[in-house]
This record gives C-alpha cells, structure tokens and sequence, in this order.
C-alpha cells in the first residue's frame, strides 16, 4: 500500500500532462498560423525545444551530479533513439490532425485508444506470442474500435455558435457563453460579429475568431476526414511503438531509465527542431513567430515530456505496468475531453452517447492492456533434472508440471520452486526465499517479454 501511494502522484502528473498535450497544442498552432491554415513547423520545433530542455537537459544534471545504475552501450542508444524518433515524428501526425481542422475533443481519444492496442501488438509480436491471445484481450480490442467509431459519430458541435448566412452575401456570427456577472451571478453573454462577405470575413484580422467560429460549423470534406483519421493512425502506430522500442534500450543499458530518456530528448531535438529549421526557409508557411503561439506550443512539448518522465518515476518507485499503463491511458483522455470542452465552452453540447463511446474506448484500451499475452517465468535446468530461470509460453508446461495460467489470471502458487506467479506475466519469490522486491522481479519479467537472448545474457552477468 506504501508503495502504491508514492506511485500514484507520478501516475497523475502523467495523464494530467498528456490529457492537456492535445488542447494546448492546439492553442499553438492556432497562435502562430492563420485561421483557416495553422502552423505546423513552427509548433513542431517549440515541441523538440521543450523536449530537449526537459529530456535532455535535466537527466545530465542528473547524471552527473548523483549517477545511476546501467551503462551506456551503443545497441541501447540506438533503440532508445529509435523510440524518440517513433514520438516525434507520432508529434507530427497530431499537428497534421489538427492541421487540417480536426478537433482534439476526439483526436486524442482516438490516439489514446488506439496506441495501447498497437503497443501490445508489436510486443506480442516481439515477444512471439500471438497464440496465447485470450477472449477478453480480443474483446478489448473491438470494444476500442466500436468505442473510436462512436467517438467520431457523437463528436460534439458547437450549438453555442450560430451563423447567419443572408441573401445580400453578409454574414452573421454569434457566440453565447456562460460568464459570471459583476453581481456574482452566471449569466449567458452573446458576441456578435458582422461581415459584408465571405472574403472580408475571411481576411479582416479583427474578425480572425469570427471566421474560426465560422469554420467550427463548416462540415469537413471527405478528403479532410480521410487526413485526420489517417493523421490520427499515423500516430498511434508511431506511439504505440514508442514503448516497446524505449524499453529494449533501457535493458540494452543494464535497465537505466535517465540514459535512455536522454536518448529521447535527443531524437526529439534531432528531428523536430533540427530538421524543420531549413525547411521553414524553403516551404512558406501561413502565420508567424508570436509570443503566445510559441508559449503554448512549449508548454505542450514540457507537458509531454514531463507526462514521459511521470511514468518513468512511477516505475522507479514500485509501479507495475499492469496498472500505470492502464490508469494513464484511462485518464488522459478524460482530461483532455474536460479540458477541450470547457474551453470552447461547449461542455452542453456534448450528447450521452460522446461520453458512452468514450468509456468504451478507455475500457477497450485498459482491457488491451491488462489482458495482454505475456510470456511466463518457470525455472532453469538444475543437476536433479527441474529448472530455473527459463521463458515458458502458454504453451509449456509450468514447473509444477501445469499449464501456466494466462494473463490477468488469478496468482498461483508453487511448492517445487517457492515462488507466485502472477497475471502480468512475474513471478515473485516467497517472503524467505529472496531479498529481491516486487519491482526488480517486475523489471526481470518485463525482460522476458521482449527478449529473452537479453535476459538470459542479464542472468549470466
């Protein structure tokens, strides 16, 4: 229970921070484009900046000041930059999503959903075992789909904004809002705008926010649908790939987690500010550098990069991936859905089946992650003929001559070995029989699931 309450407040600055990536990223395209093209580069490199700062810089002060277990290695540097090259580049496809007008409302849901499902998909298919795949993960996953479905069909419009279209080509634009009066008292306050034409409208500076109003209520082209929804698959396969590839790096350093966070920061800084630099002098983008467009598009790059850094110190201190995971990806959606309707000021326009579909998605994507296949720890070898230490599949008979249980599965006990073995896929001593605690056998057992060369290889160190 100790342990449990130090790794909730990383578990909470995680999705707290990744729940506000979407919303504040918006902002800051918005603030540094035009209101029909936002920026995209420019945001981009205020993301790599952030994350360079926090990724890069801070985990040398570390370093080098107090230490950390494992070593650098050159295989363990090349995935954990692989892994920051699969985040940044995920980064983009957010900023084309938005781009090309897609809402975070059901952007970063859909995001959220789908990268859990892709991230245990290609641990399952490193760790080969796509046959142990039970009824309730297969479920999980078609409950992210219906759930992503309905999110985009019950998406929220905007029923506080009106537009009046009249015959002489003017144009109308009113915006009601809740606001608190001067008496204290939470009144509805309507904003008009007026334009002789689509094009003054489009182009009078002084009517920016009545045109982005204008376009909320615009229904999108079948050509933009198919940008955002591919814009929004192109992340979540790029970040659900993310964990998988950082993970194989940090046990090719002998499990560290500054080094290859480090690696990280420096994929970021390579790829969202090194290479769009030139290419803000090649391709002209609308819009320019503004003080408040970049304010929030570093804020979005810090509040990713410290969303990263959450869930590596939720690890430090005894979480376990079977529940991190879950809670993060759970509630990071919620919180971007609050926090992107209260600002747009349409929390009443969101209709029962949004928040039903939602939860379908959460749930899909916690079901995914608790569920998931994992292979199992029996022993090796011994002079008597049994074994320790050796990777078991559903498919192996366990240590008490069994088959070994499948994930998420009640804990069984074994007498020949001493040992628990749990759902996740860990396998913990008895009180007596080590001094090793839940989170290194954790660690061990998180090894066997991507590589058991590289946990065979940990064993004889």
């Amino acid at each position: 229970m100790r342990s449990l309450i130090l790794v909730l407040p990383f578990i909470a600055i995680a999705f707290l921070s990744w729940g506000v990536y979407g919303p504040v990223l918006h902002e800051g395209q918005y603030g540094m484009g035009a209101p029909l093209e936002p920026s995209s580069l420019r945001p981009f490199i205020c993301v790599g900046i952030a994350y360079f700062l926090i990724a890069v810089v801070a985990p040398l002060v570390v370093l080098r000041t107090k230490g950390e277990t494992g070593h650098w290695t050159l295989s363990g540097a090349v995935w954990s930059f692989a892994a920051g090259a699969a985040g940044a580049i995920g980064a983009m496809g957010i900023i084309l999503a938005f781009k090309f007008r897609g809402n975070p409302v059901y952007v970063m849901p859909l995001v959220f959903g789908l990268a859990p499902v892709v991230n245990t998909l290609v641990t399952m298919s490193m760790a080969r075992t796509f046959r142990q795949a039970g009824g309730l993960f297969l479920a999980g996953i078609v409950a992210v789909a219906v759930g992503a479905a309905g999110v985009l069909l019950f998406k929220p419009v905007a029923k506080n904004v009106e537009v009046t279209e009249l015959a002489d080509g003017s144009i109308e634009v009113a915006l009601k809002r809740m606001v608190r009066s001067d008496s204290g008292m939470r009144e509805w306050k309507t904003t008009e705008w007026n334009a002789k034409s689509l094009d003054e409208l489009r182009t009078n500076s002084e009517l920016e926010k009545a045109y982005r109003l204008y376009l909320k209520k615009q229904p999108l082209p079948l050509s933009q649908w198919a940008t955002i929804l591919a814009s929004i698959a192109f992340t979540a396969l790029c970040w659900g790939s993310y964990g998988p590839i950082l993970h194989k790096g940090q046990m090719k350093m002998q499990g560290s987690r500054l080094r290859p966070f480090l690696c990280v920061g420096l994929a970021y800084f390579a790829i969202a500010v090194l290479a769009p630099m030139p290419l803000l002098q090649v391709f002209e983008e609308p819009g320019g550098w503004t003080l408040g467009g970049a304010a929030w598009s570093l804020a979005a790059g810090a509040a990713g990069a410290i969303g990263a850094l959450g869930i590596i110190l939720a690890f430090n201190f005894g979480g376990r991936p079977i529940y991190v995971m879950p809670l993060v990806f759970g509630g990071a959606p919620v919180v971007n859905t609050l926090t992107t309707v209260v600002a747009e000021g349409t929390v009443g326009d969101v209709g029962i089946m949004f928040y039903v579909s939602l939860a379908l998605v959460i749930l899909g994507a916690v079901v995914v992650l608790v569920f998931a296949p994992r292979r199992r720890k029996t022993a090796a070898p011994r002079s008597d003929g049994s074994s320790e230490g050796s990777i078991a599949t559903a498919d192996t008979p366990s240590a008490t001559g069994g088959e070994s249980a499948s994930a998420g599965g009640e804990p069984s006990s074994s007498s020949d070995s001493g040992t628990q073995s749990f759902g996740d896929g860990a396998t913990l001593p008895d009180e007596d029989s080590s001094d090793k605690t839940a989170a290194d056998v954790d660690q061990e057992s998180d090894e066997d699931t991507f590589d058991s060369e590289d946990t065979h290889d940990q064993r004889d160190r």
